[in-house]
């Protein structure tokens, strides 16, 4: 019987002579972005200094989905020795948070103050993960490597249909702070597609940072002006939380199924663990030989219960106790494999979670490899779309709102409907639980490097593209097939438009699935798929978006 751990095997490759290395290449949400990075790789940087230059250019023309106001997860891999960290920079809570500080005065959860203003705002981690890079695996000096996006910060971009659409989804928001209105919109609405944005605030703090490092963001006149900012809109920043930012390196998670190798963010990233979670619960199963609505059915089981774990278990490692090596062990992901029912769902009540005991709607991840191995796969965010919707004047910087990714209430969802419980409570220099999910996967010929935007359904996009890899799925393809998602609360199953045929819904349904047609397409997928065996290096953006996938000729 073929099972889903020995689908690897049948793909393993027996001849040929292996590819030693691959050609430069990067997948990104913005084809500025793609071609700055190549950029740098043509003029002798290596994969890092690539990062280093995606993650700020795509500040510049993705100011919706990321920005140095914010943080991610950088996955790095070192082909000279096979060293491989996380670097960590997610933002953290300022000195001065504390568990309850966006209930209002009856108890209740005011929405508004952790998704808008100052008070939103935790402290960035995007321009101390972009020094820690450089400096630490990088080939070129910093000021190279942000040279493309502060030339594009000054001279400005062009407007697409992408920038304008989530524009106008926050207009509202965006009118509301002076700053932002001037900058990113034009008499109040969103500039005309084709019309150039300038930032030469935001270009003047990259040149800043280029000039001093660390001390060009976190200390000095940008870090006042930041301060200044936050606290005139209701924040609670001071200096001393902007000079005690830390990157941190981590461990990544790692997973074994046969010859498939994971490698995939560490808490406080949710994804790692729920990946090989998952991958595990389904390792014993004949996944060839399961229908589609079985195939959806046993898989959203299974996101279910990563979901629940997720909930009970995971916040940041530096704060939470999290039972590691059972949530990633073979023995405990059978026992919840052994609770599906396949001729049934299990009701979320029936998996209560410990309640006393998300992340962005765009976000932004790129993938990129050199000449010498090389790779990086990063996840970036400043949570909603366009932040906090705050500038602090004189800096061009967006503030993000991942503190509504803490469990700002106990027992409420955030404005994604990941359930807030105990673990992931608001702490002073705490960083909030993510969904963002940088990912390696290996088996003997091949090398897929990927992640995506979208919330709190990134774990599932980067599941079901695990799942592609282990069907051998041309990448084009991978990347651009119909997505599902159940993320334990709400209870249902949520899908993209024809994501399932009528058939199928019907079986689902049958089995007390409850099915909800989100009716957008959703995510960004950006992927290398770098094969050895065949001395070929494939890469693809998402059709969903305006991203661009490049290979060096």
């Amino acid at each position: 019987m073929r099972r889903v751990a020995l689908v690897v095997g049948l793909l393993l490759c027996w001849a040929g002579e292996a590819l030693a290395t691959p050609p430069p290449a990067v997948a990104s949400a913005h084809p500025r972005a793609s071609a700055a990075a190549m950029e740098v790789m043509a003029q002798g940087g290596n994969a890092f200094d690539a990062a280093v230059t995606l993650t700020a250019t795509l500040a510049v023309v993705e100011p919706y989905g990321s920005g140095i106001g914010g943080g991610g997860f950088w996955l790095l891999h070192r082909a000279a020795d096979g060293h491989e960290v996380m670097l960590d920079g997610r933002e953290t809570a300022p000195g001065a948070a504390y568990p309850d500080m966006y209930l209002d005065d009856s108890g209740e959860l005011d929405r508004e103050r952790s998704l808008q203003g100052g008070l939103a705002a935790a402290i960035p981690g995007t321009p101390a993960a972009m020094v820690h890079l450089a400096r630490e695996y990088g080939a070129l000096p910093l000021a190279e490597s942000l040279a493309p996006a502060i030339r594009l910060a000054r001279q400005g971009f062009q407007v697409d249909s992408q920038y304008r659409r989530m524009a106008l989804f926050r207009v509202r928001a965006l009118n509301a702070d002076p700053e932002a209105r001037r900058i990113f919109l034009r008499d109040r609405i969103p500039p005309p597609q084709g019309s150039l944005l300038r930032q030469p605030d935001l270009a003047d703090s990259l040149e800043r940072i280029a000039e001093h490092g660390l001390a060009g963001f976190y200390e000095g006149p940008v870090a006042e002006a930041l301060v200044a900012g936050v606290r005139a809109t209701g924040g609670i920043w001071t200096l001393d939380d902007l000079a005690g930012y830390r990157v941190v390196e981590r461990e990544p998670v790692r997973g074994r199924m046969g010859d498939l190798r994971i490698t995939a963010a560490a808490p406080p990233s949710a994804g790692g663990v729920g990946l090989v979670g998952f991958l595990q619960m389904l390792a014993d199963d004949d996944w060839q030989a399961l229908s589609r609505a079985d195939r959806v059915h046993l898989t959203s089981e299974a996101m279910r219960r990563v979901y629940r774990d997720r909930a009970a278990w995971l916040g940041d490692p530096d704060f939470t106790e999290i039972p590691m090596d059972r949530l990633l062990s073979a023995e405990y992901a059978r026992a919840l494999r052994a609770e599906i029912d396949m001729a049934q769902a299990t009701p979320s009540t029936e998996l209560p979670v410990p309640v006393a005991g998300g992340e962005g709607r765009q976000t932004t991840h790129f993938s990129v490899v050199d000449g010498q191995g090389n790779r990086v796969a990063a996840t970036l965010s400043i949570n909603y779309p366009f932040g906090a919707t705050t500038v602090p004047p004189g800096t061009g910087v967006l503030l993000n709102n991942e503190m509504d990714d803490f469990a700002t209430a106990l027992g409420e969802g955030n404005v994604y409907g990941l359930l807030g419980t105990e673990p992931n409570r608001i702490e002073p220099g705490k960083r909030p639980l993510s969904s963002m999910t940088p990912a390696f996967l290996e088996d003997e010929c091949r090398t897929l490097i990927y992640g995506t935007p979208g919330g709190s359904r990134i774990v599932t996009m980067v599941m079901l593209g695990a799942l592609g890899f282990l069907e051998a799925t041309p990448l084009d393809e991978l990347v651009a097939a119909p997505r599902y998602h159940h993320q334990y609360l709400p209870d249902e199953i949520q899908h993209e438009p024809g994501a399932f045929s009528r058939s199928t819904r019907a079986d689902l349904q049958g089995r007390g699935h409850r099915l909800r047609n989100v009716n957008r397409r959703y995510g960004d997928m950006q992927a290398l798929l770098w094969d050895h065996c065949e001395g070929r290096l494939h890469a693809a953006s998402d059709p969903r978006g305006i991203g661009a996938a490049r290979v060096a000729e």
